[in-house]
């Protein structure tokens, strides 16, 4: 069995062609993609439909948590203040993001609430690069 993330690096993507590229994109891999082995699929699908996809140094845990980041923001807050810190410098050093991707809804939310930053899933990503 394998992640989406993961079936879609090995199978679907050397069979789509990339129509519009994303620009500058921040990743956000997450505690699932780790775990399942899937950080480096997410990582290959952002870098082929981006002319630059940055993990910042300073990832990790957002600590949403399923509902955890809606009940207590402020765990969110604190566990992503490095990761907010080192995508405002990454911006500082090489330009805004034109998108930011994550591979877990949640971590999206969470993401986007610590960054300001519209996180989608790297399969959305994805399905707007490749439209015809």
């Amino acid at each position: 069995m394998r992640d989406a993330v993961t079936f879609t690096a090995e199978v679907l993507l050397p069979r789509l062609t990339v129509h519009r590229r994303q620009g500058r994109v921040a990743v956000h891999p997450t505690c699932s993609t780790e775990a399942l082995g899937a950080t480096a699929a997410l990582i290959v699908i952002a870098r082929t439909v981006a002319d630059e996809a940055v993990v910042p140094e300073a990832w990790g845990c957002c600590a949403f948590a399923g509902d955890r980041g809606m009940l207590h923001p402020e765990l969110t807050a604190a566990a992503t203040a490095p990761e907010v810190a080192d995508v405002r410098r990454l911006e500082a050093e090489g330009g805004v993001f034109g998108a930011a991707v994550s591979a877990n809804r949640t971590c999206e939310l969470g993401m986007t609430r610590a960054t300001g930053m519209p996180y989608v899933h790297v399969l959305e990503l994805l399905e707007r690069a490749t439209r015809p």
